[in-house]
């Protein structure tokens, strides 16, 4: 099958994207008719997350530009992160990101919800006030952005949906401490490539707030058949920009008082199978 191949079936679209996810290989376009629909996308992503030899630690969320939420009936979309992709890292510790040459890689500041208890089996409706009653924690953290396809972002969000969100790793920093009496317009952030400030923003930068990006998730990934689970990490949106980063340069994503999260891009090796 070639990238161009666009009678290609969601079972050989999903291949295409974990086969050049774990070779660290670009693809030169979407492998397939892009989906018309959010439903088409995740039915991929489904497919992908099987075949993917990882367990799912937490998952993104990202937003529907606003001129393709009345078509696609949503605001929001979805993606895994995967355990291996998962950094802790500890204060002063640079993080290494894995480009994969040709493809696309970004780093975003986001604010990220650690769960206390699993949410239960097919609850699909969630209030913000129910999605924070089963919260641990909201830490800060980055959102590595990462795919085979360069054009990801410009070929819409049923792409994004199906190559896993744009996801390719999760950087969770320290826990926000009394975040519960916080107002999102206080947690303040700044995201700078090469020493270079590139945006600035806080949690209320993200539309609505990160409390509703919880709520969207739980009952999302609960309407798929994948309940959220305790210690499970969600991020809720790019709060300063998504920003660009090629191999050979850093990022520094500052919280101020809560701390910062440095990076350094690099190529991507192929993953052992």
């Amino acid at each position: 099958m070639t990238p161009a191949t666009t009678g290609a079936t969601p079972v050989e679209i999903a291949r295409a994207f974990v086969a050049a996810r774990l070779a660290a290989r670009s693809l030169p376009a979407f492998p397939g008719a892009i989906p018309a629909s959010l439903a088409e996308a995740y039915a991929i992503q489904d497919i992908a997350v099987g075949l993917y030899p990882d367990d799912i630690a937490g998952w993104k969320v990202g937003r529907v530009p606003p001129e393709l939420q009345g078509r696609l009936g949503e605001e929001r979309i979805g993606g895994p992160s995967f355990r291996k992709a998962l950094r802790l890292p500890l204060r002063g510790e640079t993080v290494r990101l894995p480009v994969i040459a040709g493809g696309f890689a970004a780093v975003e500041a986001e604010f990220v919800y650690r769960l206390a208890s699993d949410a239960p089996v097919g609850k699909t409706d969630w209030s913000v006030a129910e999605a924070l009653a089963i919260t641990a924690a909201l830490h800060i953290g980055v959102e590595f952005a990462g795919s085979p396809l360069k054009t990801i972002n410009d070929l819409g969000s049923t792409v994004v949906a199906a190559d896993f969100g744009n996801n390719a790793a999760l950087i969770v920093g320290p826990e926000i401490p009394d975040w519960r009496d916080r107002a999102d317009a206080s947690l303040l952030c700044e995201t700078f490539i090469d020493g270079v400030s590139v945006g600035a923003g806080a949690a209320a930068s993200v539309p609505g707030g990160p409390a509703p990006a919880l709520a969207f998730l739980l009952g999302h990934c609960a309407a798929r058949g994948l309940p959220l689970k305790a210690g499970m990490y969600v991020t809720t949106g790019a709060a300063t920009g998504i920003h660009e980063i090629t191999a050979g340069q850093t990022a520094r994503i500052s919280f101020g008082e809560f701390g910062e999260i440095l990076c350094t891009a690099e190529i991507a090796r192929p993953s052992p199978r």
